[in-house]
């Protein structure tokens, strides 16, 4: 368990909840879920994770309906980062 608890924190990671936005595309996202997990470095290598869903919000829709994306964040990589930017909660 301390594992994936440095990993939420090294990573600042959101909350369950918050609203993040696509560096990449510029569009809205709800953080749904998130879940510790172990992910494959190799095949004899485990290392703490966490898994996040999202659900992209868009005006008239409603919370869950449409598109949904999930990526597992490790203390290995820069992915949340590089990728997404905590615009609430």
């Amino acid at each position: 368990m301390k594992e994936h608890e440095e990993v939420e924190q090294r990573k600042k990671l959101p909350r369950v909840g918050q609203v993040v936005k696509s560096k990449k595309y510029g569009t809205l996202w709800r953080v749904m879920e998130k879940r510790e997990v172990w992910q494959n470095v190799d095949l004899e290598h485990l290392v703490a994770g966490i898994y996040i869903s999202y659900w992209r919000i868009k005006e008239g829709v409603l919370p869950g309906v449409g598109k949904l994306i999930g990526y597992v964040y490790t203390a290995y990589d820069n992915t949340f980062e590089a990728n997404w930017e905590i615009v609430e909660g």
